[in-house]
């Protein structure tokens, strides 16, 4: 006598399917979502962090290599300088890490530097640095503020007091120098 076995199908219907789907694809959503605002504010904050790290590391060779530098901040960008002992100016760094960059158009960088001296409009003056980081491992106390064109509720500020280094303040923090 043959024994038939009665053979169950087992899968997923189209409506599991679907739901999956469904759930997968709003929780992709939700990610996308809260992975942190537009792609210009990231941009920013790419922007900023580099001149940070920039600014870090032209402080550290300024003290390690006993010599002035500093960082002109000029329309649209900035550009690192070094202070030539032999002929007492300041010219473009030679190094291939400070070189000069700029600013994407849309972004506002407004810099309050504290300087008593007063400057001139003259070609002498536009060579000096706006900040200047001393072999003393000081700075030029000073603070800019990065916006993305005129939404300055959405702001980070690089700044110093001169004496504690760099710091970087980002949008929604309290910190204060």
């Amino acid at each position: 006598m043959a024994v038939q076995y009665r053979t169950t199908q087992s899968g997923f219907t189209l409506i599991e399917i679907l739901v999956v789907l469904i759930v997968v694809g709003l929780l992709a959503s939700l990610a996308v979502f809260t992975m942190g605002g537009s792609s210009q504010q990231r941009e920013l904050e790419n922007e900023v962090r580099e001149l940070y790290l920039l600014m870090q590391t032209a402080s550290e060779q300024a003290v390690l290599n006993n010599l002035e530098m500093g960082v002109r901040l000029e329309d649209g960008g900035y550009q690192f300088v070094a202070f030539q002992d032999r002929n007492a100016e300041w010219k473009a760094s030679g190094e291939r890490i400070f070189q000069a960059r700029a600013f994407p158009d849309w972004l506002v960088a407004t810099e309050y530097i504290e300087n008593d001296a007063p400057r001139l409009a003259s070609e002498e003056d536009r060579e000096l640095p706006d900040i200047v980081f001393f072999s003393s491992g000081e700075t030029t106390p000073f603070q800019v503020e990065f916006t993305p064109g005129s939404n300055t509720d959405y702001m980070h500020v690089l700044e110093s007091d001169g004496v504690t280094g760099i710091h970087w303040r980002k949008p929604g923090s309290e910190d204060e120098l």
